[in-house]
């Protein structure tokens, strides 16, 4: 699984830093828990923040672009996508992704890409934060949408 070899960095400190979590509504248990994980980084680094919800993860992207072209300074994108027996799995998981990279670029401000493209819902409730999970994907997003952010300002 991954998550091995992830960093080991210092807290960040995100006053004043306004933050839009977007979330799909798909697979709620999962969904629930990285929403869960990236308020919890958001909290602890002091930034503002605000939670919207929208059907899925296709809608992503527009939502992401409206949110950091009305003024947040960073997006954290949250989704929960499991491979069915169709291609559609394959259309809306790149889609979704190629849609964030394109907001990222355009807006020059960072997307924070927690958009788990899953085989099954096991491996979600792995990933999601939740007890007993081996990793906290909604809190790795968050991280490297406000360390993002904080670059930026630098350069």
């Amino acid at each position: 699984m991954a998550g091995s070899g992830a960093p080991v960095q210092d807290a960040v400190d995100a006053t004043g830093m306004r933050v839009v979590i977007i979330a799909g509504t798909w697979h709620d248990e999962i969904s629930n828990g990285l929403i869960a994980g990236a308020e919890r980084y958001l909290e602890a680094a002091n930034a503002d923040y605000r939670l919207v919800r929208v059907p899925g993860s296709f809608e992503l992207p527009l939502v992401a672009k409206a949110a950091l072209e009305g003024g947040a300074d960073a997006v954290v994108a949250l989704g929960v996508i499991i491979r069915g027996g169709t291609p559609h799995f394959d259309f809306v998981s790149s889609a979704a992704t190629e849609g964030l990279t394109r907001v990222a670029l355009d807006t020059g401000k960072p997307v924070g890409f927690g958009v788990l493209t899953l085989d099954d819902e096991q491996q979600g409730i792995d990933r999601a934060g939740l007890p007993g999970s081996k990793e906290d994907k909604g809190n790795e997003a968050a991280d490297a949408a406000v360390r993002t952010a904080l670059l930026l300002r630098t350069l």
